[in-house]
This record gives C-alpha cells, structure tokens and sequence, in this order.
C-alpha cells in the first residue's frame, strides 16, 4: 500500500476485470483467490488499488 493508495469499491474491481459478476468474485474470495481486501465499518468491502494490481501481477505471472 502506498501514500496515497486508492480504495476500490467492489463495482470498480468488477470493472477493472471486465466484467466478472459480483458472485465470482466473492466466491474466489471464499476460496482465497481474490485480491485481499478490508472491511468499512459499515461492514462495505474495499480493495487497495496496490493490492488489485499485484494480484493481476500475480495471474500473469502463473499463466
């Protein structure tokens, strides 16, 4: 995470993989394959841009 790291409702994720449903993407986190997240208070999920991105880091280099 850096300074000024932006937190990414799960909508923008979504986008940012082309359009995966919501479902998908909360069940790769069932099983751990998903970008790590926090929880807001109002009990929403955020994902650091950081983390999304090295993630998809991560995909590629496994592919």
């Amino acid at each position: 995470m850096t300074a000024r790291d932006e937190l990414l409702t799960v909508r923008q994720v979504l986008d940012e993989l082309g359009g995966v449903s919501r479902r998908t993407f909360y069940r790769w986190r069932e099983i751990g394959k998903a970008p790590e997240g926090i929880r807001l208070p109002n009990g929403e999920l955020r994902i650091y841009r950081s983390d999304l991105n090295a993630w998809l880091e991560s995909l590629r280099s496994a592919a």
